[in-house]
């Protein structure tokens, strides 16, 4: 028989990961009130870190390490929150409220917050010295110590980070080359006018786009890779960056009787639907969308703060339960460009643009499911007009309305808009 339950705000909270969802919890723990034990446990060695500048500031020298860091030594202590690194999750045991680690003594819990986030998905050509991938700090001193070395790069995906990888390598000096399979990149989150005018802005830097073509093998090692194509051509590379997408870290809960399906399945309110005394946040919860309907996981950095700040909310205040309903928010900067995307884009839905990125640098593009709503947008340098499209997503504003308060923002003159 298990121990009773001790008030929530008085437990301890185990949190599992080590990044932003977790970091975040612990924080929003103590904010709503918390006044049990805090347990951070993270798989690092190294002190909670920021991970967006990885493969932006970090990979070209702007930003040092000490600068990403999300929580110190010194802010653990204040805030009360105890700190357990280097210690890989292996199971939970959730009839008796205990987290397994390798070469640590069992933790008990109270309540088990999972935010074990994701990792990159592996190379599919082989791992050797030269092919990276990058998802932690390691990873991208790793990168940076070999686009330092000089020579042609190739970055095998078009995705954000792959993207944002090859703006690094331009910003570098660096030849580089982007091969991805689809005919024009990130048209899942875009579309194929969006996303080809995103090859043109890689194009115009420099960048030699392979789109619509895949990697058949790499050859050859560090300094001297070949990367042979489906199409029968080969690029030289003295570096390979493999960004093919990311795979969240939920195996190590696969067999401790919780609901595991391409993330940890949560309820509405960031439960885990097979443990009440179990939530999850960030890129590892999948959980119920309470206004569509819809089983969802995100990997995004806004999500991973939001949802912390809703799991600890929830666990502190049982009797004042919140469903996590967000807007959907994330950016990406690729050489001169910072895309934002808010809400539902890209895939079947209807779209209109506003601007024209070759004559400024800044459009907007709005989409809609039904002709008449807005369901999300993709912003491309225009701040102003993105606080308009967050505004008008959060109040549930009509297309047309947002359209014309976007154009009212826009300078005299003839805006360009389309389809």
């Amino acid at each position: 028989m298990t121990a009773p339950h001790p008030p929530r705000g008085n437990g301890r909270v185990v949190v599992v990961g080590s990044s932003v969802a977790g970091v975040r919890t612990a924080q929003a723990l103590r904010a709503e009130g918390h006044q049990g034990e805090v347990l951070l446990v993270g798989e690092e060695h190294e002190l909670p870190y920021d991970k967006p500048p990885l493969s932006k500031g970090l990979l070209v020298g702007g930003t040092d390490v000490e600068s990403i860091r999300l929580l110190t030594q010194d802010q653990a202590a204040q805030a009360g929150i105890e700190l357990l690194l280097g210690h890989r999750a292996l199971r939970i045991q959730v009839a008796g409220r205990r987290l397994l680690l390798a070469d640590h003594d069992p933790v008990g819990y109270d309540h088990l917050v999972i935010a074990t986030g994701a990792r990159a998905r592996p190379s599919r050509w082989g791992s050797r010295p030269g092919v990276h991938l990058l998802r932690t700090l390691a990873d991208a001193a790793d990168l940076r110590g070999d686009l330092l070395a000089g020579g042609p790069v190739v970055v095998v995906g078009g995705g954000f980070v792959g993207a944002e990888v090859a703006s690094a390598a331009r910003t570098m000096g660096l030849r580089v080359t982007v091969v991805d399979p689809l005919p024009v990149p990130m048209t899942s989150v875009l579309n194929e006018q969006i996303g080809g005018w995103f090859a043109d802005l890689h194009r115009r830097h420099g960048v030699d786009t392979r789109f619509g073509t895949g990697v058949a093998a790499i050859d050859g090692e560090r300094g001297a890779f070949s990367v042979r194509l489906t199409d029968g051509s080969a690029v030289p590379a003295a570096t390979v960056v493999v960004g093919i997408g990311a795979h969240p870290n939920d195996e190590w809960v696969a067999d401790s009787g919780l609901l595991v399906d391409d993330g940890v399945v949560c309820d509405e309110y960031c439960r885990a639907v097979e443990a009440a005394d179990v939530y999850a946040a960030g890129d590892v919860a999948r959980w119920m969308h309470p206004h569509r309907q819809v089983s969802t996981r995100i990997e995004h950095w806004t999500n991973a703060v939001e949802q912390a700040a809703c799991v600890a909310h929830n666990l502190v205040h049982p009797d004042d339960l919140r469903a996590y309903a967000p807007v959907e928010y994330v950016w990406s900067d690729q050489h001169d460009w910072r895309m934002q995307v808010i809400g539902r884009t890209g895939g079947p839905l209807e779209h209109v643009v506003l601007g024209d990125p070759s004559v400024d640098g800044r459009f907007v593009a709005l989409y809609t499911g039904d002709g008449t709503e807005l369901a999300g947008a993709v912003v491309v340098n225009w701040p102003r007009a993105l606080l308009v499209c967050r505004r008008a997503l959060r109040d549930g504003a009509r297309l047309a309305e947002v359209r014309t308060r976007i154009e009212q923002l826009a300078p005299p003159g003839p805006l360009r808009t389309g389809p």
